[in-house]
């Protein structure tokens, strides 16, 4: 029977050990075939310049800048709600049909294609609103669909702080709240920290919730204009603009530059060299932050 337990055991490790690798192969296929079919794109001119669909030549610098700029604005708007809601229902919320009702409604809404949140998105904050397709507009669409994912980011993040450090700062009379700003919050910044740089991966991704809501075009941006009410400002909040992920679809689909091909190839290059970025990014610095608070 021990013999028979050492060989399942080995068995069972090296089919896992074979899943693994299959996974890892397969992720740098996939990455690494995309990166080779962008690499001759893969320069300085090619992330600055204008895109241009009549003449070869072009570049992703708008996209670029507008996919970064949508990322800062999402999470301007989902970190102060999520880590509210996170905080609510690590701390306060007790086992009652209410928070059932709203742990119920989180997990609803975090399996709602994104698409779906775009034609929302559409409908309310482009035309009840009247605001048209704009950066704002694709922000609010993007924090609805990652408003869940930061909530249970920041949820996990504090209930995983050891119960003996919030029951320390308890015994020599802190409040709770008190204890709940500058206690478990600090010691979960490595976890957020991790969590957020994920989810703004996410967002710099998306694309099917951003068509129908900040566009698929946008004006030609005079970078030297810091005037967030100017339309030609890169920092107004309220113009069309296509990001990264977008401008690849459109260029894929309705490109006609001669040199179209190159440009999505390249534009795909950095889109997945950014994501690997978010991700690589993530792990260095809650490993950092960890080690940080650990040695506090």
């Amino acid at each position: 029977m021990i013999i028979k337990a050492k060989v399942t055991d080995r068995i069972a490790t090296a089919v896992l050990y074979i899943i693994a690798t299959l996974l890892i192969l397969l992720l740098i296929l996939f990455a690494g075939y995309i990166i080779y079919q962008g690499k001759s794109k893969l320069n300085l001119s090619f992330l600055t310049s204008e895109p241009n669909s009549l003449e070869a030549g072009g570049g992703i610098g708008p996209p670029l800048f507008n996919s970064i700029y949508i990322v800062v604005l999402s999470l301007a708007i989902t970190l102060p709600i999520g880590l509210s809601a996170g905080i609510y229902m690590a701390e306060y919320a007790k086992p009652t049909k209410l928070t059932k009702l709203i742990r119920f409604s989180i997990e609803a809404l975090a399996s709602l294609p994104s698409i779906v949140i775009g034609l929302f998105g559409f409908l309310v904050f482009v035309q009840k609103t009247g605001w048209g397709f704009n950066i704002f507009s694709g922000a609010l669409a993007v924090s609805i669909l990652n408003l869940p994912v930061v909530t249970r980011i920041c949820e996990d993040s504090i209930r995983n702080v050891p119960h003996s450090v919030k029951e320390a700062s308890l015994a020599i009379g802190a409040t709770h709240w008190q204890t709940i700003i500058r206690v478990l919050i600090p010691c979960a910044i490595p976890g957020l920290v991790t969590g957020l740089i994920i989810t703004s991966g996410r967002v710099f991704g998306e694309a099917a919730a951003l068509i129908f809501t900040s566009g698929v075009s946008g004006y030609p941006l005079d970078f030297t204009n810091f005037n967030p009410m100017d339309s030609s400002s890169p920092l107004n909040p309220f113009r069309p603009a296509e990001t990264l992920a977008v401008f690849i679809w459109k260029v894929n689909s309705e490109g006609t530059a001669p040199d179209a091909r190159l440009v999505a190839d390249g534009a795909s290059a950095v889109l997945i060299i950014s994501v690997f970025l978010f991700n690589i990014s993530s792990r260095i610095l809650g490993k950092f932050l960890n080690n940080k608070f650990a040695g506090r």
